[in-house]
This record gives C-alpha cells, structure tokens and sequence, in this order.
C-alpha cells in the first residue's frame, strides 16, 4: 500500500504519517525504516525541529538519510517505509530535476507499505521570487504524479486529516 500524506507547515502531516507507519508495521509484522531527505546543516531552529521529530519517532525503527538517489534506495528497503519527505529530496536537485518517473516506479516496485510525507505548497503565500515559485510548481507536479500511483492520499490540516478523492 502507498500513502501520501500532504500538508503544509505545522498541519501535523509527519506526527499522522508515523502513526500510520506504526500501524502498518504492527498489522504485517514488519519493521519500519525511516527515510530522511532533510540535510540539516547547522540551521538551529531545524537542528531543534529535527530532534523533535526523531524523538517522536519509536527507538526501534531504522533511520536512512536519503540523497537524490532515493529511488534505488527504496527498492532496497524491506517492510514499511516512512519517506519525509519529498521537498527537501526535490531541493537537492539542480533546477529541480529530480526522476520522478523513477521514483513512482520504486514506490509501485516496493513489496512493503510505503507512506510519503510531502509540502503541500498549493494552498500557500505565492512565492516572491522566481525560484521560489519554480520550486512550487515543481514539487506540485511531484505531488500530482505520486498521488496517481499511490492507493490512498491524505490532506493534513490542524492534526486532522481528510482522504482525498
């Protein structure tokens, strides 16, 4: 099963996503591998923001930091996968070039539950510089094409969610 579960900042879409890996990964039995896009660099406000995240998240569950080779890494990956999330994989890529195409085929290829944590930058300020509103559009056809192979997408708004059709 692929989720995607968008949302923008603050909306609760990675707290829902970790729930719903725990949830796969108790009903087949299976671990779960988390998929870290973020490069975190020396950012103290995302320093604090990504330790938050990592203590939410269960001990046992296995951290891989991902480069832009994130679709031969998925293929790789036994069990749930948690992938958060798909902006920052998209930003390490010049002119926001990265292999969608091979992405969806990794995700599709995959034998365990995968659940994709992305930005939804649709619903947002519109950017005020020309990178600014490439990076969006971009991301925005990343999302479109993952939803099309994904069996359910999520929108997560002030910690709830709602399925999208």
């Amino acid at each position: 099963m692929i989720t995607l579960v968008l949302g923008g900042a603050r909306s609760g879409k990675s707290a829902l996503a970790e729930r719903l890996a725990t949830e796969s990964a108790r009903s087949t039995g299976s671990s779960v591998t988390y998929v870290a896009t973020m490069v975190v660099g020396n950012d103290a406000a995302l320093v604090k923001r990504v330790a938050l995240h990592r203590k939410r998240r269960p001990g046992e569950w296995n951290t891989v930091d991902a480069g832009i080779e994130l679709p031969g890494l998925l293929e790789a990956l036994p069990g749930t996968v948690l992938l958060d999330s798909l902006g920052p994989w998209l930003a390490n890529h010049e002119n926001f070039a990265a292999d969608v195409e091979g992405l969806c085929a990794a995700l599709v290829g995959r034998s365990g539950d995968t659940i994709i944590v992305s930005d939804e930058v649709g619903l947002g300020v519109v950017p005020a510089t020309d990178i600014g509103g490439a990076f969006r559009d971009a991301l925005g056809v990343l999302n479109q094409a993952v939803a099309v192979v994904a069996d359910r997408a999520l929108l997560a708004v002030a910690g709830r969610s709602l399925t999208l059709e």
